[in-house]
């Protein structure tokens, strides 16, 4: 029997598609500026493999990156230079992401059939703790009574089994008695699914993004309504 329904943060419960990419494109034209002299195209090339290289290990800090970057070119600048542009991107993002169009009616009726809800998140790089753009939305944190944000104060990031086992234990539930709703192939249908959780994938309809072409017995959601016939979808997963 499912008795809790956990939920990742971004992209799963609010859209921030297009503040990623406006955001990025200007950290992109911010750093190469500041590389007088670097071909764009090289740039590019340099910047992408090493934001790849921080994302498979769930290190989400613009700062870090573009410092690496800085390294690789044999370049330094200050250190308030950076947290400024990190500072900026996530503002842009803050900016530009919406709730999605169901998400609080959603919660809304899981609560009211009696279904415990929890979040698990990973941190989004920001220089100090406490800072999860969760705490922006106080409207949808009250849904929650347990809230994980992995990445900091000693939780590993997902998909590490960590935050997923410590959300259990707070809710005092076993893997098979919740699921796993997130938007990230491998840090939320992998990581859940790894501790033995049900993973739901969130594909939503709205956000605008390729998809890894993965085969999955985790039902694949275009909208969070679906959550709302849990028995169906997990049979669905089965076939």
């Amino acid at each position: 029997m499912i008795r809790a329904v956990v939920f990742d943060f971004g992209q799963t419960l609010v859209d921030s598609a297009d503040g990623f990419r406006t955001a990025e494109k200007e950290m992109q034209h911010k750093a190469h500026a500041a590389l007088a002299g670097v071909p764009w195209g090289d740039f590019l090339s340099v910047y992408r493999e090493i934001r790849l290289r921080f994302h498979a290990r769930s290190d989400f800090s613009r700062r870090r990156i573009v410092r690496e970057l800085f390294r690789h070119y044999g370049r330094t600048s200050e250190p308030a230079v950076f947290e400024q542009w990190e500072t900026d991107y996530w503002k842009r993002i803050k900016a530009m992401t919406r709730v999605f169009p169901e998400t609080e009616d959603v919660l809304e009726t899981l609560l009211a059939r009696g279904c415990r809800l929890a979040l698990i998140t990973n941190a989004q790089g920001q220089k100090t703790e406490g800072g999860h753009r969760l705490g922006d939305y106080p409207r949808l944190e009250r849904f929650f009574e347990t809230i994980i944000v992995a990445g900091e104060g000693g939780i590993p990031a997902k998909p590490d089994p960590a935050p997923f086992r410590l959300c259990l234990e707070k809710l005092g539930i076993t893997p098979q008695e919740a699921i796993y709703v997130g938007d990230d192939w491998r840090i939320d249908v992998c990581g859940a699914e790894a501790v033995g959780m049900r993973p739901v994938w969130l594909q939503h309809r709205s956000v605008k993004r390729n998809w890894p072409a993965v085969e999955t017995s985790a039902p694949v959601i275009d909208s969070l309504e679906r959550l709302l016939d849990i028995e169906a979808l997990l049979n669905e997963g089965k076939r």
